[in-house]
């Protein structure tokens, strides 16, 4: 059976007329690390389905949506990368490990189950491991040599250093292999974008933010979306690198902390509760930077409703005034109500709507996984988000019966949303407060550097 490919629709590039350094479709120092197009299994075949490609169709048209800094605009019709492979179906932490790399084929399986990879406008592509000069682009060759030793069994005293043999950093025979495989797979929807090949791409493997140049935390050996964000910066002028994980994403925004191509905005659970305990509204930039560092860290307990008071009030006028080309966005599941690392109270469907205004930005999206320590919710959460990146709004679509965290249960057969939770007075009372004054903050230490 032939192998399909993605191919770019004529007359219409991802990035939407923006001026691209090295011109389109041409890194200036060559591809980040893509194999042959037409090496590359898109969709899985089966007897009764070959496998399915990108179809030219015209230009979406456009609708415009008010925004609180102005108009903005979103296609209407897009083409969406989904990111998976059967070989990273093949790496898993160590058992006992509450990082679970089964999700992302748990939320492939829910997805081609409900016919949510098909269509002339969604592909499923393929990918290979970031090679050791990509790699280098963020970690040090130092680091990238201890993490070889100690998964060859060589745990030193540098290893331990770099935070290898942490309850949160086991050493496993393969996490270099994984690791690197994920980051190809991140790195690989950043060049769909670039080639405008597609609008949106999504790897449920990535979003590895805890990651540092010479340390490794939270899960996280290489740092999957700082290295697409710094090659999305080396090709255009503003990138927007957009975290609802539950954790701060505190790798990516010191990565960035002195620069204003990249700005960082992370929604998260307070550090005072949470690690890496860091992330407050005072932590903003330093230099150049001062200024695209933001953060809105939220208390336990937050709801659906709060949290999107918070995002509503701090994101579209800053993505307004940003103007990003290009937004990579980290959706980690980690903020569900009865995830066991966390202590957030959301429902999926909080996910989706942060999706539905990502995508109501009008950039092109490259979208990760994150944490997520329930692998069935963290699972329909990521199926549902997909399903809003690849503009598919139909309510009976999302909703095939009653899905849903309803009482830290699963129990609820059918579809992808959740049953919404009741918020009783007493975590309104607990929250509420404590979000409003998270956004004044906000509002007063960043928006003036935007003109806000």
């Amino acid at each position: 059976m032939p192998r399909s490919r993605v191919v770019a629709f004529p007359g219409h590039h991802a990035l939407h007329g923006r001026k691209i350094r090295g011109g389109l479709g041409r890194p200036p120092r060559g591809k980040l690390y893509s194999p042959p197009r037409d090496a590359l299994p898109t969709r899985r075949a089966t007897p009764s389905r070959p496998a399915a490609m990108f179809a030219p169709v015209a230009p979406g048209i456009t609708l415009e949506i008010a925004g609180q800094s102005g108009t903005i605009t979103a296609m209407a019709k897009r083409r969406a990368a989904f990111l998976h492979s059967a070989e990273i179906e093949g790496y898993h932490y160590p058992p006992d490990c509450p990082f679970k790399t089964e999700r992302a084929g748990m939320t492939r399986r829910i997805l081609d189950g409900m016919g949510l990879l098909d269509g002339p406008d969604r592909a499923e592509v393929g990918f290979q491991a970031a090679p050791r000069a990509v790699l280098e682009r963020f970690h040090t060759a130092r680091y990238l040599d201890t993490m070889q030793r100690t998964a060859a069994g060589d745990l030193d005293v540098a290893g331990l250093g770099m935070g290898f043999g942490q309850p949160e950093v086991p050493v496993f025979r393969e996490m270099v292999e994984y690791a690197a495989l994920a980051c190809g797979a991140t790195l690989r929807g950043a060049d769909l974008l670039l080639d405008g090949e597609a609008d949106v791409a999504f790897n449920p493997s990535g979003g590895y933010h805890h990651a540092r140049p010479e340390a490794a935390a939270g899960f996280c050996y290489m740092n999957d979306v700082a290295l697409a964000c710094l090659a999305l910066a080396e090709r255009v002028d503003r990138v927007l690198f957009l975290d609802v994980d539950v954790h701060h994403s505190d790798g990516v925004q010191d990565a960035f902390y002195d620069r204003r191509d990249v700005m960082t905005l992370s929604f998260h659970e307070t550090g005072d509760a949470l690690f890496p305990g860091t992330g407050y509204p005072r932590e903003i930039g330093t230099g150049d930077g001062e200024g695209y560092s933001v953060n809105v860290p939220l208390p336990p307990g937050t709801y659906d409703d709060a949290y999107l008071r918070a995002f509503e009030a701090v994101a579209p006028p800053l993505v307004g005034a940003f103007d990003p080309d290009v937004i990579v966005y980290e959706v980690g599941a980690d903020g569900l109500a009865g995830d066991p690392l966390a202590d957030l109270a959301l429902t999926n469907n909080t996910y989706a709507e942060v999706t539905r205004q990502v995508m109501a930005f009008g950039k092109p999206v490259l979208a990760t996984g994150g944490g997520g320590y329930h692998p069935e919710n963290t699972a329909r959460a990521w199926a549902l988000v997909w399903s809003v990146l690849a503009g598919e709004h139909a309510q009976d679509t999302l909703r095939v019966g009653l899905g849903g965290v309803l009482l830290e249960s699963t129990d609820w057969q059918g579809g992808l949303r959740d049953r919404a939770l009741v918020t009783t007075d007493a975590q309104r009372a607990a929250v509420d407060g404590a979000v409003e004054r998270t956004i004044d903050e906000v509002r007063r230490r960043v928006f003036p550097f935007h003109g806000l």
